[in-house]
């Protein structure tokens, strides 16, 4: 890091009580490596056969081999792996993880920890769902989610790079309060078993960084805590694309949502002493889309003192037709990034 001795943990501390100091850098830039997520629909469906079922990136895409390329080439060193809630425990909801299919989810983790990466989020991508039902509010119980965070926080609890993002994008959820109470029991098993380990905090809608504070979800969350009563490692989660709707699915940019999400959470996260961490975010590989992108990730670098990192979506399993692929081509032992990735997610990571 440049222009401090400090350390990274004691700049985010001195800078909640200095608005004029900056940290110069986020902590963490990558991508999300996607696959075993493939199947799951925002109402946290997520079919296990058929031709809209679960990718083994790992065999399929060579999942493991693009992360090396990041990390080797490119320098960075966050990865979020996704998955789906019914593929860890095949489909039984409230059972083991599954040994075949948790497996094959490791293979991709421990290619994540070997990679030379410094942080390995862990994701059930299920928006706050079961088939349909949210969890806490009529469908699963809390306890039923925390019990299969608890089981993956025991077998990864003694890997350091590994973080724990709660859930991706709850969306629709009647209740804040209950859904911050989903959380709460999230954490709690999660310290069970990983007591220093960063965990992602999601919001409702979509946990769009534009409406976090706006929804309600930023108060709600923001009286979670580990079981000790502090609130450390306890991380914001937020997504946030650059399209015309905030949908992720246009391959052009139309806003880098610094004025309208970035800088009024930033606020917020100073008033009230916390961090984020930009865990969704991406475009097409156009040239609206590296304009607004790269202006978006120098804002996050300006601001690190809150932001401590991002995650662009996304690479793995995708094929290049995907509207936002940010899946690199491999020729023999070299590999190509698509352009958003090389000026963006990589430029703005090492240009800062």
């Amino acid at each position: 890091m440049k222009a401090s001795l400090l350390t990274l943990t004691s700049l985010a501390t001195f800078a909640a009580s200095s608005p004029t100091l900056r940290a110069t850098k986020v902590q963490y830039a990558g991508i999300n490596i996607a696959g075993f997520d493939f199947g799951c629909t925002i109402d946290g469906t997520c079919s296990l056969t058929g031709t809209n079922k679960p990718y083994d990136v790992v065999s399929g895409a060579n999942a493991v081999g693009q992360m090396n390329h990041f990390v080797k080439d490119d320098s960075l060193n966050a990865f979020r792996l996704p998955v789906g809630w019914q593929f860890l425990v095949n489909g039984q909801l409230g059972g083991q993880l599954n040994s075949n299919n948790a497996g094959q989810y490791d293979r991709l983790v421990q290619g994540c920890l070997n990679s030379g990466a410094a942080l390995c989020i862990l994701d059930i991508h299920n928006y706050a769902r079961w088939n349909g039902a949210i969890v806490g509010q009529g469908g699963p119980s809390n306890a039923q989610l925390a019990d299969v965070w608890k089981q993956l926080a025991t077998k990864y609890g003694k890997q350091s790079k590994i973080a724990f993002g709660v859930m991706n994008e709850p969306h629709d959820i009647p209740d804040i309060k209950a859904w911050a109470a989903t959380v709460q029991a999230v954490v709690t098993a999660i310290r069970a078993g990983a007591s220093n380990h960063l965990i992602l905090l999601p919001g409702n809608g979509f946990t769009s960084a534009e409406s976090f504070v706006s929804s309600g979800s930023a108060a709600a969350l923001d009286a979670v805590t580990n079981p000790d009563g502090s609130k450390n490692n306890l991380i914001m989660d937020v997504h946030k694309y650059l399209d015309s709707d905030n949908s992720g699915t246009h391959t052009e940019c139309v806003k880098d949502n610094i004025s309208n999400a970035f800088q009024p959470l930033a606020d917020w996260l100073r008033t009230n002493k916390r961090q984020a961490i930009l865990t969704e975010t991406g475009g097409g590989n156009t040239q609206s889309c590296q304009k607004y992108m790269c202006s978006q990730i120098k804002y996050l670098n300006q601001n690190a003192d809150v932001y401590i990192g991002y995650t662009g979506w996304a690479a793995g399993g995708f094929a290049s037709s995907y509207e936002l692929n940010e899946t690199p081509t491999q020729n023999g032992n070299s590999w190509t990034d698509t352009s958003l990735v090389k000026s963006c997610i990589v430029g703005a990571w090492k240009g800062a």
